[in-house]
């Protein structure tokens, strides 16, 4: 396989947050950024404060488009990742949005649009928790829920490139309402927006809380630390049915490893995490699941950049051994 020596640029995009690095070939990271993820209703705005932020971080490693490889993308989904367009279901001014060949036209690069939590998956077993895992899964908790299963060694990806959706399994029958339009999803009980959603339904039905309407996950965190029943509730149910939703897939897939990464994972743990690995306990039953091990991404907020560089690299989904 040729190797270049000019770094790539990596795009990380989700729905709390835009992140971009320059990334060498020996995996360190020359440059990054990071910014919330605009809240408007044109793709193009949105598209244009993506360039402006990859602007900024390139000049920042003293690159430019030339000085660049290529460009690796990690996006939340849906998409169709053989015409590298994008419909991220919590990015909403993305509808069927040609986000590859915008790329390609605005750097001048070769570009690689791949779902964000497959991102995470390839970031954490080059340069994280996953290293040397031939069968894991990675997994992103923050505004949605999503994974990326790494299989004998292979990424993959399905039909049109969104193998590893464990977001959308159902794992509360007739539960919480999902931004897909499904009761019971992963993502509707445990992600950022499921939360908050989840909190509107219980205000209105009249649940004694110090929390407010339209509250993060982040404030829940906190509420619950201080020992507020309804918030305390909601973040142990989400890890609970996480953990359902890991125990189905191990069982399904044969995995010996589980990577959780994403905001609510890493900043709620505490709270998030002994419901989650009790549930993996009682539900994952059969041998082969037993050995199963759960862990936290070890590469932080920067685990979907260093897969997006792989992508961006071109390391084929046949050859992780990097």
């Amino acid at each position: 396989m040729h190797l270049s020596l000019r770094p790539v640029l990596a795009i990380d995009i989700g729905g709390t947050k835009l992140a971009v690095g320059v990334v060498a070939r020996d995996g360190r990271l020359l440059a990054s950024r990071r910014q919330p993820t605009p809240r408007v209703k044109s793709g193009d705005e949105l598209f244009a404060a993506l360039v402006s932020l990859c602007r900024a971080v390139l000049a920042e490693a003293g690159a430019d488009s030339d000085g660049i490889e290529a460009v690796g993308v990690g996006c939340g989904g849906p998409m169709d990742y053989f015409a590298g367009r994008v419909s991220p279901l919590n990015i909403p001014a993305w509808r069927d949005f040609p986000l590859r060949d915008r790329v390609v036209e605005t750097f001048g690069r070769p570009c690689v649009v791949d779902n964000d939590a497959k991102a995470l998956a390839l970031g954490e077993r080059w340069k994280g928790a996953g290293r040397s895992s031939n069968n894991m899964l990675g997994m992103v908790v923050s505004t949605g829920v999503g994974g990326g299963i790494i299989l004998d060694g292979r990424l993959l990806h399905g039909q049109a490139g969104n193998g590893g959706h464990i977001g959308h399994i159902i794992v509360w029958p007739n539960g919480p309402l999902c931004g897909c339009g499904a009761l019971g999803c992963l993502e509707g009980v445990a992600s950022g927006t499921g939360l908050t959603r989840r909190l509107s339904v219980a205000l209105a039905q009249g649940a004694a809380t110090s929390l407010p309407p339209g509250a993060s996950a982040a404030d829940m965190a906190s509420a619950a630390r201080t020992g507020d029943a309804l918030a305390c509730e909601l973040l142990r149910s989400a890890g609970e049915c996480v953990g359902r939703g890991i125990a189905s897939s191990a069982a399904l897939l044969d995995l010996e490893l589980v990577v959780i990464g994403g905001s609510i994972a890493l900043k709620a743990w505490d709270l998030i995490g002994p419901p989650l690995l009790a549930e993996v306990e009682r539900s994952a039953r059969l041998d082969f699941t037993r050995t199963l091990r759960v862990v936290l991404a070890e590469l932080g907020d920067h685990a979907g950049l260093f897969g997006a560089a792989l992508l961006g690299f071109g390391i084929r989904e046949q050859d992780l051994h990097v």
